[in-house]
């Protein structure tokens, strides 16, 4: 038998139950900075069509980086989609039959995989984005764990999608009652408000 000695007790957590297995889970995704690697905030951009998604995330991102944080960004797209041209290597390589396939560059790389129903949020935002402070998301209305919905009445569109209470932001051109209520051209505020609850958004 050796002794070891350690600079804390806390390092270590005792495994008896289920319950203490999820929390022990719970801990090693949250932990953060001190060697373990936490679990990225997530929030998804939310709207009607035209309501300008796409728009607010060109304006959020920049103002999350300039607050330090990583980011990540996700687009879902409820209908199948081709990242690759049809004759290139990779693209005859995916019709060859490979499964999977990645591109890379000294600047960047790309992964296409096959997948044979849909993936999970949790599971993408888990397995691509390690070690990122926030992933925003556009769309995934269903699986969306956070939301912050866009409305905008110069789309035409007549009232938000989601009810009063399930958005966590509101950011609209329209005079609506909501708790965190923001205009079109507050990114910077609302940058300043996610960040602020990043614990909350890491809980999905």
């Amino acid at each position: 038998m050796a002794e070891v000695p350690f600079a804390s007790a806390a390092l270590f957590f005792s495994l008896n139950t289920p319950a203490d297995l999820e929390e022990a889970r719970r801990r090693l995704e949250s932990e953060g900075r001190d060697g373990v690697v936490r679990r990225p905030a997530v929030v998804c951009v939310v709207g009607k069509s035209d309501s300008g998604k796409t728009t607010l995330l060109e304006a959020l991102i920049p103002e999350l980086r300039a607050l330090g944080l990583r980011v990540g960004a996700v687009k879902h797209d409820a209908h199948r989609f081709d990242v690759d041209v049809p004759g290139k290597d990779s693209w005859r390589m995916e019709q060859a039959g490979a499964e999977a396939y990645l591109v890379d560059s000294p600047d960047k790389l790309a992964f296409v995989a096959r997948l044979d129903r849909e993936a999970k949020l949790a599971d993408l935002v888990l397995r691509f984005f390690t070690g990122f402070d926030i992933v925003v998301v556009e769309g995934h209305k269903l699986q969306a764990p956070h939301k912050v919905e866009v409305f905008r009445r110069a789309a035409g569109h007549q009232q938000p999608l989601r009810a009063p209470g399930e958005a966590l932001a509101l950011v609209t051109d329209a005079d609506l009652v909501h708790e965190n209520v923001f205009g079109l051209g507050e990114a910077a505020r609302l940058a300043g408000f996610l960040a602020e609850r990043l614990d909350l958004l890491r809980r999905y």
